[in-house]
């Protein structure tokens, strides 16, 4: 029975990183994937670039095509039942592939949260099933290994922020390993297209192909940015409230000379927790852009060199890069989230 169950997870795992393989390349902007034809920069801006889905402007003017100042080059391009327009001044709010992925990722947040959430507090001292179990046992390590070792044992206060944080980075980071089930369904209907069993595929399954695009959300430094901006608020908000206001005082060890004290107040007050944010935002960014640069590059070599030789090799290393980054994935939410909870702890007190 072990064995069955080894043999199952394996064949598990090897299905997605076909369906990975068939998602990335069966639905890619170049018409065909021949020596000549096949373009690794589109499928690389495909797969890795953001881009708008649904128009979203504030005080601009809408400019379609055939009309003066219609600019194809520098704007974003929508279409209103076959007309191309896209918007002049304004300030655009754009939905992009990267935003409508994180609203999926919430959705499952809450799909799986949720339900055990509401089992465990029927009884929490029963063991309801293996789902909450699994919970129960991420959230009691978090708890105990993450928040409370680092924070003293006075994180009570930051056990949903650090949660959150964890969960939504780790449903990200996976969600961009997991086959883009949009585009698959899209290639699926295209398929039957070309074989004459359907006429065309609907507008309505395009848009789903777009709105679940398998893009990373945590691969934008976007998301980062504004996840370690988050944390740099809260570093400042507990400072101040365990501190109070001679925080702004206190930011400087003590014992440093009178003539260094302006600049290492700058350093300690400014600096050290930017550069701290900064250092979260590019770590997890280049982390979870890498491996999939990676995957595409040994992948692309296939379809650029068509040698069988070189199929085996590139398929081979994809595999394990995809395990890899499987691991990388629960690592850097783990990374981002302890050390969110070690720069949290080191302000509750003076130095």
């Amino acid at each position: 029975m072990e064995n069955k169950s080894k043999y199952r997870v394996i064949f598990s795992f090897l299905l997605v990183f076909f369906l990975t393989v068939t998602s990335v390349f069966a639905t890619s902007p170049s018409e065909s994937h021949d020596a000549e034809g096949f373009d690794f920069s589109e499928v690389m801006a495909h797969h890795l670039g953001d881009a708008p889905i649904f128009p979203l402007n504030f005080g601009g003017t809408k400019v379609f095509e055939g009309q003066p100042g219609f600019d194809p080059e520098n704007y974003d391009i929508f279409d209103d039942h076959g007309k191309r327009y896209h918007f002049v001044g304004g300030f655009d709010m754009h939905i992009t592939k990267r935003v409508t992925m994180m609203w999926i990722v919430v959705f499952f947040l809450f799909l799986v949260f949720i339900p055990a959430a509401h089992l465990i507090s029927k009884n929490p001292k029963k063991v309801h099933s293996k789902f909450t179990s699994c919970v129960e046992a991420f959230v009691n390590y978090l708890k105990e290994n993450v928040v409370d070792s680092s924070l003293d044992h006075h994180g009570h206060s930051y056990y949903h922020y650090i949660f959150s944080l964890f969960f939504f980075i780790l449903f990200c980071n996976l969600f961009g390993l997991i086959p883009s089930v949009g585009e698959l369904t899209v290639a699926a209907s295209d398929a039957l297209v070309a074989v004459g069993v359907v006429s065309e595929t609907p507008h309505a399954l395009h848009t789903f192909g777009e709105i679940w695009s398998g893009i990373t959300p945590t691969g934008d430094i976007g998301v980062t940015l504004s996840l370690a901006s988050l944390t740099l608020l809260t570093i400042y908000g507990t400072a101040f409230s365990y501190q109070g206001i001679s925080f702004v005082a206190h930011a400087v060890p003590k014992g440093v000379p009178l003539l260094l004290w302006p600049l290492m107040w700058v350093l300690e007050f400014i600096v050290t927790h930017i550069a701290r944010s900064f250092a979260l935002t590019m770590r997890l960014l280049a982390n979870m852009t890498a491996g999939h640069v990676m995957i595409l590059a040994l992948l692309g070599f296939i379809f650029m060199s068509e040698s069988y030789f070189i199929a085996p090799i590139s398929v081979l290393s994809s595999v394990l890069i995809y395990f890899l980054e499987l691991l990388v994935a629960f690592l850097q939410a783990f990374i981002f989230s302890l050390l969110t909870a070690v720069f949290i702890g080191t302000v509750m007190h003076r130095h």
